[in-house]
């Protein structure tokens, strides 16, 4: 298996053919304020990575409310809709089945109605998957699956109906579910995977799938069976997948030559991931540090969690940060890892600290996806 990355602008994973298109829509940032007053919710909370713990857990998405990538995924005959995030940091789908409450601060998601579905077939299994921001569970069911144009008959997904865990980032949630496109180890129940479903159909020749992420609200794009050439320039290079702990594989995880600020290396770490559920680029603590330092940037509070995250001037001269894979260099300037937020800009880097087997790591989101 190999990671491809694209010169500028696009970055390509794997898993389908065809060259189909899933536009991707954004939700806005929220604002510092919003973020400090969600503080107390764990939504930002560290994710465990090390699933050798249990088995029946997996890390899906991270900081996933400071921007929401979602497109449309069918489930069920006739067909019901559903906005779900792409997550290249899990391997499972699930959808929500919970009706909308009737209080203003209750959720009000679409529900998947298996009853109304002729080719829905019960499983009854229970499932129960955790998030870096808690817990959500359900129940296994088997149903038609659409995306992209391709159908995925009998697929077996899992209806959520306790997202409780996520507590206020449920309600204000964009998404109704999440489709998982991580490799087979870490597919919580050994389900198969999305992916795999796609691939063992017969419906796919070309492994490829690849993100474009837009900025600013722009409607992104997920291109499964190609890349689409409107949305990069320069040449394509790969790099080896590593097993994400010994012995499994299952995050697009490879070894990174070393992370620089303004030409000077601050790691001594040699791994990391891509995760497009992740939104920020995660780092470890001591190296953030590092970061810090050489880009003048202040913690963005005193206290636990958002003494982890950091603003800066937004006119402040700032050094490019430069990402080292397989020789070659993938700098961000300041533009692209400071977010602008109505005048408040924030280092787009947190600190985190993965513990081993499956740490210590970079877990590279967004803000490295939208760049290349």
């Amino acid at each position: 298996m190999r990671l491809l990355l694209a010169g500028t602008a696009c970055s390509s994973l794997a898993a389908a053919a065809g060259v189909v298109k899933v536009p991707l829509q954004k939700r806005e940032l929220l604002t510092i304020e919003e973020r400090m007053e969600m503080a107390s919710t764990g939504l930002f909370r560290d994710r465990d990575l090390d699933n050798t713990r249990d088995p029946h857990h997996s890390v899906v998405i991270n900081d996933y409310m400071d921007a929401q990538y979602f497109g449309i995924v069918s489930v069920g005959s006739p067909p019901q809709d559903f906005n779900v995030i792409f997550d290249t940091g899990s391997s499972n789908l699930w959808i929500n089945n919970q009706r909308p409450g009737w209080f203003p601060w209750s959720a009000k998601h679409p529900y998947y109605d298996h009853a109304t579905s002729s080719t829905y077939k019960a499983n009854g299994t229970t499932f129960a998957i955790r998030y870096g921001s808690g817990p959500v569970s359900g129940f296994y069911s088997t149903d038609n699956v659409r995306v992209a144009g391709y159908e995925i008959p009998d697929y077996t997904f899992a209806e959520v109906n306790n997202e409780k865990g996520l507590g206020i980032a449920w309600v204000m949630a964009k998404f109704d579910g999440i489709l998982g496109m991580g490799l087979d180890d870490i597919a919580t129940d050994g389900a198969t995977t999305p992916l795999r479903a796609l691939i063992n159909s017969g419906q796919l020749t070309d492994s490829v799938f690849a993100f474009y992420l837009g900025t600013g609200g722009a409607v992104g794009e997920l291109v499964l069976g190609g890349v689409d050439p409107e949305h990069y320039s320069g040449e394509f290079a790969y790099t080896p997948v590593i097993q994400s702990v010994p012995g499994r594989w299952g995050y697009w995880a490879f070894e990174m030559d070393d992370m620089q600020v303004g030409g000077e290396s601050v790691t001594s770490v040699r791994k990391a991931i891509v995760d497009s559920g992740t939104s920020l680029i995660a780092a470890p603590t001591l190296d953030l540090a590092r970061i810090v330092e050489k880009v003048g940037a202040k913690p963005l509070a005193p206290f636990p969690p958002l003494n982890r995250e950091y603003v800066l001037p937004c006119d402040s001269a700032a050094p490019d940060l430069d990402i080292v894979i397989g020789g070659k260099k993938y700098t961000l300037t300041r533009e692209q890892y400071i977010l602008n937020q109505g005048g408040q800009c924030m280092l787009a880097i947190l600190g985190m600290d993965i513990p081993a087997p499956a740490g210590p790591l970079y877990i590279l989101g967004g803000v490295f996806i939208r760049t290349y």
